[in-house]
């Protein structure tokens, strides 16, 4: 297995990305039926945005998935 050792700012995008998926799911989980937010807290989408800036990650969603894959594998 590939190991991937990521900057900290690459390490800061894949974390918030992480962040932002939980916020997310957490948002549609719940019995069905209940209400669902219409949107995603703005503070959590940019954090998000921020990160991947900085990294160097905006537009460059290939490179951005191959980052988390590596770092975050499929269990």
């Amino acid at each position: 297995m590939h190991t991937a050792v990521l900057t900290d700012r690459e390490r800061a995008a894949v974390q918030a990305y992480l962040r932002l998926l939980h916020t997310v799911r957490a948002a549609f989980d719940g019995p069905p039926g209940s209400p669902r937010p219409v949107l995603v807290p703005p503070a959590v989408l940019a954090e998000a945005e921020e990160a991947l800036a900085g990294a160097g990650l905006a537009g460059n969603e290939e490179a951005f998935f191959r980052l988390l894959h590596d770092w975050c594998p499929p269990t």
